[in-house]
């Protein structure tokens, strides 16, 4: 199984957020995403896509075995890039059957977790893929009201009772080649919903996740 982990140059809403320093860590998310990744057996080969000259500098210093670079075209690697063009591109760079399409900005997705899901999608028949979610059972409305309960039955019911949703948390993908060109889509027709819970479920997008993210791993580390 190989993983796809994009991390390409110009982040808007978190300048650098790839490779700055994540709570004193040279390399940041960066490397502790490889470092996490490396370790997991089941998986053969990682391709970082990135145009990044500071993602490339990093990942060759840090050496690491199953590692590959991949200098993917300026024209994908653009705030406007379209994530469809970029599943389109994931087949022409991976020859393995197998994908895990993952990111550095869920530091708190535990390699126990992957290896799960790994299996899963290897044993799992019914099943043709496998992303990770959230797991959403609460109030939801929009403009025109409640969109998941029914408050002509009952204007408040017990969480418990309403029927969950499933947040896509970018965690990671795992998919076959062969969806990924017959299907362009980074899931397949039937994927399993990995429910992910707690600090895991973290995703940087924004600067204050950052810094929420810096004090949580703090925190899980002081001696």
């Amino acid at each position: 199984m190989t993983v796809f982990l994009p991390c390409r140059a110009g982040s808007e809403r978190v300048p650098l957020k790839n490779t700055r320093d994540f709570a004193g860590i040279k390399g940041g998310l960066l490397r502790l995403k490889l470092e996490s990744l490396s370790g997991i057996n089941e998986i053969d080969y990682i391709v970082v896509s990135t145009n990044d000259p500071e993602v490339m500098r990093i990942v060759r210093e840090l050496n690491f075995p199953k590692v590959r670079i991949d200098e993917r075209p300026e024209h994908l690697a653009t705030s406007a890039t379209s994530t469809d063009d970029l599943i389109n591109y994931v087949p022409k760079i991976i020859d393995d059957e197998h994908i895990i399409w993952t990111h550095v900005t869920s530091p708190f997705l535990s390699k126990e977790s992957i290896i799960k899901a790994v299996h899963i999608y290897y044993e799992e028949d019914q099943y043709d893929s496998v992303m990770s979610v959230n797991k959403v059972q609460t109030f939801l409305w929009t403009e025109k009201g409640a969109m998941n309960y029914d408050r002509s039955v009952e204007k408040w019911p017990r969480t418990q009772t309403i029927e969950p949703l499933y947040e896509i948390n970018s965690g990671f993908f795992i998919n076959s080649r062969s969806n990924y060109i017959a299907n362009a889509d980074r899931i397949g027709s039937k994927p399993f919903l990995f429910e992910t819970t707690g600090q895991e479920t973290v995703d940087i997008d924004w600067p204050e996740d950052f810094e929420f993210a810096e004090f949580v791993y703090k925190s899980r580390n002081a001696k």
